[in-house]
């Protein structure tokens, strides 16, 4: 049996992933604020799922629920990093944006060296970050929101491209860069391309087990990512 971690594995794109990986055999452990939903996951599973309360921006109780769990698994296959804020900003207010960047940078950046220094010790395992096609550009909304997925964007490149030194050649690193999914973080109103969370999640995990490196959900997105970085930043004052 296959061992996998889900970071915010409360509800949306997380709590679904879990669902299909223990369909698939895999026994899970599970992480998030709210204990209550973690509970009702493991009461369906009593036998494949493992619960571990959890706040990604406590950066020390991040390595601390990473470890345990390792001390229980003793390996890990797969890592998939689905916590997140997101919030319409305009105004700059400043506990939005230290929230965002508690959670979005600084714990996300933890797990992600947790993950990746665990799969270089035992020269296998994939890590999966849940960024956005929110990290090709800015936007004047949700600014912090955005930059923080280009943030993620570039760890994730970073880290495939120090893969290259892993002599095994079994470390993967995906980059999941969904549109707009029908989840409580779709940002704003009347949003086009609206994608059903069943419908991303099982594109998601395709490409997960395809172990892409980069992967837009839904499939089209990909047009938007590149008509994004091919815009100058002056259509995009205009557009955005």
């Amino acid at each position: 049996m296959k061992n996998a971690i889900v970071f915010g594995a409360t509800s949306g794109i997380g709590k679904s992933l879990t669902e299909m990986l223990v369909k698939d055999g895999y026994k899970v452990a599970v992480t998030g604020r709210r204990i209550e939903l973690l509970e009702e996951l493991k009461n369906k599973h009593p036998n494949q799922i493992l619960v571990k309360q959890n706040d990604i921006q406590n950066i020390e109780d991040v390595e601390k629920v990473f470890n345990e769990i390792i001390e229980e698994f003793k390996t890990i296959d797969l890592v998939i990093q689905s916590s997140g804020v997101a919030y319409i900003n305009p105004k700059l207010t400043w506990g939005k944006e230290e929230q965002s960047i508690n959670t979005n940078v600084l714990g996300v950046t933890r797990l992600y060296i947790l993950a990746y220094n665990l799969f270089r010790k035992q020269q296998f395992g994939h890590l999966v970050g849940i960024s956005s096609i929110a990290s090709i550009r800015g936007n004047r909304s949700a600014p912090v929101y955005f930059a923080s997925k280009a943030y993620q964007k570039a760890y994730l490149e970073s880290l495939y491209i120090k893969t290259k030194s892993i002599k095994s050649k079994k470390v993967f690193i995906t980059d999941i860069r969904p549109g707009f999914i029908d989840t409580a973080m779709a940002l704003g109103e009347d949003l086009f391309w609206l994608v059903p969370l069943d419908k991303a999640v099982k594109q998601i995990y395709t490409a997960i087990k395809k172990k892409k490196r980069v992967a837009y959900v839904s499939k089209r997105w990909r047009l938007v990512a590149w008509s994004l970085k091919l815009a100058p930043a002056w259509l995009l004052k205009k557009a955005l």
